[in-house]
């Protein structure tokens, strides 16, 4: 207990730094998951459209601008080319078709006329071109049927008019998924950087010379003193998961009570404990306080660059991967990117990520032993 009392004693006078993570990490969150609440689903839209017809009014022409009519917003009051060219330098029309004379009879006798455009060049444009061309290309198809000139528009039109169904074949909360993939991602930068540093600093404290000679002549055994150390720093970063836990509550909603949640919070927690292991390592090497905040920076920061938690892994290079293989976040962050994509959670689904769950834990007993042997070496 009088080991657990001191680190409470430390702790305490390191709490500002605490809140900083904590805030950095509850800031960003917020901030870029409202910037990722804009839809970016497609939404049709229908494009602005002038049509300057040379041709009759009838026949296949005739069919074309009525299913222009329907799907277009059609622009009529331009007269002059001069008004047309600014209409698309405004941007007031988006696509501009021009129907030459004998456009009808030169199509149905097998010509394929051309029709001259005009188009501002933006994607309303380029739908108003897929328009057309699928419009024509249907209709070929059917004249080429030795079809009636009445039955070519009337199959050209019933064609066009067919919508595609579209049925869902999942049924995962993907905007959720989204948010906690984030959120636990960039967690592993606060978790990291507020263990490494307020757990550095609690050793250094215990080594102030006083409290050194303290425990050197005293019946405490080392092993005994570092596991009661070790303990007191488990005990403040399950606190610190859970006060991130809580938070993220508050972020992402009831969607963290989900299946893929609780694995979420289950991997995060193991990579906590993981990570406070990290950190008793690097406090025992350190022995100057002033290098803290440069370790911090380093492993924090390094890790989270070199294992996609600030770049999507998707998105890194092979060798920056490869070497991310030998850090403990990159397994952390892979798990949680092959959550975000996990149709159903069963013992088979979830096999790479237990896999990687148990490669954290394997890095966890590394550091405890590595910690361990260099403490016994210090002491002697």
């Amino acid at each position: 207990m009088t080991v657990f009392k001191a680190f409470l004693k430390v702790l305490n006078k390191n709490k500002i730094m605490i809140i900083v993570y904590t805030g950095i990490l509850i800031g960003i969150s917020v901030a870029s998951l409202k910037t990722s609440e804009t839809s970016t689903n497609f939404v049709a839209v229908k494009p602005d459209v002038t049509i300057v017809n040379e041709d009759v009014n009838n026949g296949i022409t005739e069919g074309f601008i009525d299913y222009l009519e329907d799907n277009c917003k059609i622009i009529d009051n331009l007269k002059t080319e001069e008004e047309i060219d600014d209409s698309l330098f405004y941007r007031q029309a988006d696509y501009i078709i021009y129907i030459p004379k004998g456009f009808n009879e030169d199509f149905m006798n097998g010509k394929n006329p051309e029709i001259n455009v005009k188009s501002n060049g933006d994607y309303q444009a380029s739908l108003a071109e897929m328009m057309v061309k699928r419009y024509f290309k249907t209709a070929e198809i059917y004249r080429d049927s030795n079809l009636s000139e009445e039955d070519i528009i009337k199959k050209t039109n019933d064609t066009m008019d067919k919508d595609t169904k579209i049925e869902m074949t999942t049924k995962l909360d993907t905007d959720s998924l989204e948010k906690m993939d984030f959120y636990y991602n960039f967690a592993s930068y606060s978790i990291s950087a507020a263990l490494v540093y307020v757990v550095c600093m609690i050793l250094n404290s215990f080594r102030e010379e006083k409290i050194r000679k303290r425990t050197e002549i005293s019946s405490v055994n080392y092993k005994v003193y570092n596991r009661q150390l070790l303990l007191s720093n488990c005990l403040f970063s399950v606190l610190l998961w859970f006060a991130y836990v809580i938070a993220s509550y508050f972020i992402i909603g009831d969607a963290l009570f989900s299946g893929h949640g609780l694995i979420y919070m289950i991997n995060s927690l193991l990579f906590t404990i993981c990570s406070t292991a990290i950190a008793f390592l690097i406090g025992t090497l350190i022995t100057s306080k002033n290098a803290i905040a440069g370790i911090v920076n380093v492993w924090a920061l390094g890790s989270s660059f070199l294992c996609g938690v600030f770049v999507p892994l998707s998105m890194l290079p092979d060798m920056v991967i490869k070497v991310g293989h030998l850090i403990p976040t990159y397994y952390y962050v892979s798990s949680n990117d092959k959550l975000a994509k996990l149709e159903s959670i069963n013992l088979e689904s979830l096999q790479p990520i237990i896999f990687n769950m148990g490669i954290i834990l394997a890095f966890t007993l590394v550091f405890i032993v590595l910690t361990n042997v260099i403490s016994r070496k210090k002491a002697n």
